[in-house]
């Protein structure tokens, strides 16, 4: 499949998806409490994108019955929102979500932790997002996708953490996942060079523990096989000729 290159006036889609999508998450950052349930964030979680006039990425996408993945503790990604999943002190909690805005999808993830959480879990949630902006520092026209890559594995590395290798991030704008696959670890080659008008989703995930990661039965809940905590920080990201632009993170906040 090959890498689309948006034109102005689907940037100017993108952005506005973008804009609504880092409004979702910060909802629902502040929503978060010992006592909520899972199934609560996704119920908040739909109805504020449905309130922009928006419609959620993820719901009956393949199958995937809620509108934000939400992933406690040693949970990697794809958690499927339930009213029995309480969130308690101490908890680290990941949240995918995206949005469809006049057929244009935004895409982004952040973890948040709930009340007082260990030393061990602050780090986790740091670097995973120090990880997201080494990477984007190569997101610009003429470098190659795989240099994104190589400088996510190399701070996670560097920390002594697992970089989850079964998941990958993706280009993204009429269909949420569109090609190409963006690996958070080092490759063998480069990859692709960059364009200007590429719109990416970069996801660094990563684990306190191996980079190894099984599915449960319900064949969408990503965990680490070893059980140890696991972080996400995603952003949707405009390639330019100069500085990336982060479609879901206001630069300027």
């Amino acid at each position: 499949m090959a890498i689309t290159i948006k034109s102005a006036r689907e940037i100017e889609l993108m952005k506005e998806a973008g804009r609504i999508l880092e409004i979702v998450h910060n909802e629902l950052g502040k929503a978060l409490h010992p006592g909520m349930s899972t199934l609560d964030i996704d119920r908040l979680g739909e109805e504020i994108i449905r309130s922009y006039g928006c419609i959620p990425s993820f719901l009956d996408y393949r199958g995937y019955p809620a509108s934000i993945c939400v992933s406690v503790n040693e949970e990697v990604v794809h958690g499927i929102p339930d009213k029995h999943r309480i969130l308690r002190d101490g908890d680290i909690v990941s949240l995918d979500a995206g949005v469809i805005y006049k057929g244009y999808h935004s895409d982004a993830a952040r973890t948040h932790g709930i009340g007082v959480i260990s030393k061990e879990a602050e780090e986790l949630i740091r670097v995973t997002r120090e990880c997201f902006f080494e990477g984007i520092k190569y997101a610009k026209e003429g470098n190659y996708l795989f240099d994104i890559s190589a400088a996510i594995d190399s701070h996670a590395v560097s920390h002594g953490f697992g970089v989850v290798r079964d998941l990958c991030g993706h280009g993204i704008g009429t269909a949420l996942h569109e090609a190409p696959e963006i690996p958070n670890y080092k490759m063998n080659r480069r990859g692709v060079k960059l364009k200007a008008g590429m719109t990416l989703a970069i996801e660094p995930m990563i684990n306190r523990g191996t980079w190894e990661v099984d599915w449960l039965d319900d064949e969408w809940t990503v965990v680490t096989r070893d059980r140890s905590l696991s972080a996400h920080y995603e952003n949707t990201v405009l390639i330019t000729k100069e500085e990336p632009v982060l479609l879901t993170l206001n630069q300027e906040s």
